[in-house]
């Protein structure tokens, strides 16, 4: 008895150093971080506060996830309004390269990040948490991106609402969104576009939290490290 019991205690022992070595490493991989898909978004819609807001909302799931000492930039474009000049989304975002919370580069510049070989897939375009997020074909489908930009990242022309009036409408207007599962309803570009799908639209006026939801969204954001 005494020998199985002083056998038990070593095995015990012998285990610690395991767990002590294991939970750095996590955090580590959690702070190398650079890239993510917001898990949830701000619950307002399309009115994130503006790029502001949105700035705000990355910072703080990165800040939980262990990754806050970096600047956290939303992937977003605003329109030219009321005497200020667009902000176009690929200058936002820092120059790369750019990993999501399990290590995999998804890409290693702005020029690879906006080109056909960057690696963005249902499978690396990640939460902060490392989960991939629903995507065409799983309920809820939640792979609508909110970006208000171009294939090229850049803003679009004044006019017509792309940016339900740049990130501050939960009523009217229509925001442009990607998909992070790269696939849609048809096998064309648009539907296979991770930042310049479709618009928003529904019943509520386009750009409430309701409405997101009713085309496969849920105010959802790509946060990139801007530094």
């Amino acid at each position: 008895m005494i020998r199985i019991r002083r056998s038990l205690t070593i095995s015990a022992l012998a285990a610690v150093p395991l767990a002590w070595f294991a939970a750095p490493s996590a955090q580590a991989q959690s702070a190398d971080m650079t890239f993510f898909v917001t898990s949830s978004g701000p619950g307002k819609g399309a009115d994130l506060g503006g790029l502001e807001g949105a700035d705000a909302q990355c910072q703080k799931l990165a800040q939980a996830s262990g990754a806050g000492a970096k600047t956290w930039r939303a992937y977003l474009s605003t329109q030219a309004a009321e005497g200020k000049p667009a902000v176009n989304a690929r200058d936002r975002i820092g120059k790369g390269p750019w990993q999501n919370a399990k290590g995999a580069v998804i890409a290693k510049d702005v020029a690879e990040l906006h080109g056909p070989a960057n690696n963005l897939t249902k499978q690396t375009a990640l939460s902060e948490k490392g989960e991939i997020i629903n995507g065409r074909g799983d309920t809820p489908n939640r792979h609508d991106i909110l970006t208000g930009t171009q294939p090229d990242g850049t803003a679009f022309a004044a006019g017509d609402d792309k940016t339900c009036k740049n990130w501050t409408s939960s009523t009217q207007g229509a925001a442009v969104v990607g998909h992070a599962d790269r696939q849609g309803l048809r096998d064309d570009e648009p539907s296979k576009s991770w930042n310049s799908s479709h618009p928003s639209r529904g019943s509520e006026g386009g750009c409430s939290q309701a409405d997101l939801r009713s085309t496969g969204g849920d105010g959802l954001l790509y946060c990139f490290a801007a530094n």
